[in-house]
Parts: structure tokens; C-alpha cells; sequence
């Protein structure tokens, strides 16, 4: 009887024991199996975590690239505008020689004209003044565009320049125009220094432009002082000037009219020796006309 209840108590033991181990398994499984979850997700993580700094050095490496792409842009940017910089003063260089080279063609054509009409008038009687206004010409282009400064070391009497330069201009042969001049009694005071023959010569090249532009009607020439200078105003009533082209017609070989002789040079060296007598020559665009008004001035001494 006993040996059956130990048979029976052996037996119960072993089923649990069975179950226990059955249990244990079990859990081991369940363990390994949370055990290999952590690691498929630590696993996982560390990818993440490799791709994360493999991106961050691919980040890195782009920024430096693109930071090398701007530098290498910015650079090429420099250099582009440097050519453009060189380009524009090479442009600038090649217009300034043609114009060089147009003038001097034009100076040619100009001295060749002058030196046929020399011919054609020497051995004639009486051609003297013609010879003389072709050599004032000639010494009118060496004055054209020039920069030198000229010595106003002379005492300026205004009547006696003007009185030169009505000489010069020839107006008072021009039968179609009534010329006269009027001086004021300031200035006959006048305190000036210039060189009195250049003053002459400014004040005949207007004269001369005045006569050729009125083909009939009057000329006047008006001397007196103002806002501290010796003026000389030369009025017409001619054809006129649009006030537009009041500094367009200072530039050299500038013919507003083509019908009309000349070479477009008159005004260019009238102002040219103006200004280096430390005056100036410009046109009044305030004169009401009819004609045109010119201003030829001078400082008064100090």
C-alpha cells in the first residue's frame, strides 16, 4: 500500500516537475524571444543612428561643397565683371580713336580746302586779306580741341579789342548786314588782363559766325561789365539756334545747316580760347530774339 503511494506521490512530482519545466521553457522562449526583439531594435536604432551620421557627414560634405560652389561663383562673378570693366574701357579707347582719326581726316580735308583756295589767290592783285584770312584759319585749327595755356599777362582795353576783331571778321564789308557797336562807359574802366590779340580773335569768329547765319537784318556788338567780368555780346537776327543745341554746337566740325559755308569749327575754337584765357564763351538761350545771342567773357582784375 505504501509502495503504491509512493508510486503515486513520485508520479505527481514528476508531472509537476514537468510542468515547471514546461513553464520554464516557456518563459525562456518568451524571453529570448523579448531578448531578440531589444536587439532587433537596438539593432535597428544603431542603422538609424549609422544612417543619421552617414547623412550628417553627407550634409557636412554638401555645405562645404556648396560653400566652395559660392567662393568659385563669387569669384567668377569678379572676373566677369573685370572683363566687362576692360571691355567698356577698350570701347571706350577705340571710340576716342576714331574720333581721333575722324577729326584728323577732317582737319585734312579742312587744310587741303585752305591750302587750294592759297593757290588759286596767289599772284592775284589784291589778294592779300584773302591770304591773311586763310592763314588766321590755319592758326584757327592748331587752336582746335588745344589745352595750352595762354599768357594773360596783358593789360585788356575792351574798345581796341573789339575794334580789332570788327577788323578781322570782315562784317563791315558784308553789304547785306547793318553792323554796329555799342560800348559802355564801364567798360572803358574796365581792369582786365588777357592777351589782346586771342580776346580779338574769340570776338571775330563770332562776328563772322553771326554774319554768316543773317542774310539780312543787323549785327551788333555789345561791350560792358557784369557780374565781375568784361563781356562782349554778340547779337543777330538771323536764323537762330534751338536752345537744345546750345552746347551741341561747340563741339568741332557741329553744322546746324548744311546750306551755309564753313566747317563747323568757328564756335569750337572760339570757346577753346575763351576758356584758356580764363573766360568762356557760350550762347544766351535767354535772348528772345529774333537771331541769336552770344557771350564772350573775361574777369575783371581783382
Amino acid at each position: 500500500m505504501w509502495y503504491g503511494i509512493l508510486i503515486l506521490v513520485i508520479v505527481v512530482l514528476f508531472v509537476a516537475l514537468l510542468y515547471e519545466i514546461k513553464s520554464s521553457n516557456k518563459k525562456t522562449d518568451e524571453t529570448n524571444n523579448l531578448l531578440s526583439d531589444y536587439q532587433k531594435r537596438v539593432d535597428e536604432q544603431q542603422k538609424l543612428l549609422d544612417d543619421y551620421r552617414a547623412l550628417e557627414k553627407n550634409f557636412d560634405n554638401v555645405g562645404e561643397g556648396y560653400e566652395q560652389a559660392l567662393l568659385a561663383f563669387d569669384k567668377m562673378e569678379e572676373e566677369k565683371q573685370k572683363m566687362l570693366a576692360t571691355s567698356g574701357q577698350l570701347e571706350q579707347e577705340v571710340q576716342k580713336m576714331k574720333g581721333a582719326f575722324q577729326a584728323a581726316q577732317q582737319n585734312y580735308d579742312i587744310i587741303g580746302q585752305l591750302a587750294q583756295q592759297a593757290e588759286d589767290e596767289a599772284g592775284k592783285p589784291e589778294s592779300s586779306a584773302k591770304l591773311l584770312s586763310i592763314v588766321r584759319k590755319l592758326q584757327d585749327l592748331s587752336e582746335l580741341g588745344s589745352l595750352a595755356p595762354i599768357n594773360v599777362g596783358k593789360r585788356g582795353v575792351p574798345r581796341q579789342i573789339a575794334d580789332e576783331a570788327v577788323a578781322q571778321s570782315g562784317i563791315l564789308n558784308a553789304k547785306y548786314v547793318q553792323f554796329g557797336i555799342m560800348v559802355a562807359d564801364d567798360a572803358n574802366e574796365a581792369e582786365f588782363h588777357t592777351t589782346p590779340a586771342k580776346a580779338s580773335r574769340v570776338i571775330a569768329l563770332l562776328l563772322e559766325n553771326a554774319a554768316k547765319f543773317t542774310t539780312e537784318g543787323k549785327v551788333t556788338l555789345f561791350v560792358d561789365q557784369a557780374d565781375g567780368n568784361v563781356r562782349f555780346a554778340v547779337e543777330d537776327t538771323g536764323m537762330g539756334v534751338p536752345a537744345e543745341e546750345a552746347e551741341h554746337i561747340f563741339e568741332p566740325y557741329v553744322k546746324l545747316n548744311s546750306y551755309f559755308d564753313g566747317n563747323g569749327v568757328g564756335l569750337s575754337v572760339a570757346r577753346s580760347i575763351a576758356r584758356r584765357l580764363g573766360g568762356d564763351v557760350v550762347l544766351d538761350t535767354t535772348y528772345a530774339g529774333p537771331g541769336a545771342r552770344f557771350v564772350f567773357t573775361l574777369p575783371l582784375a581783382k
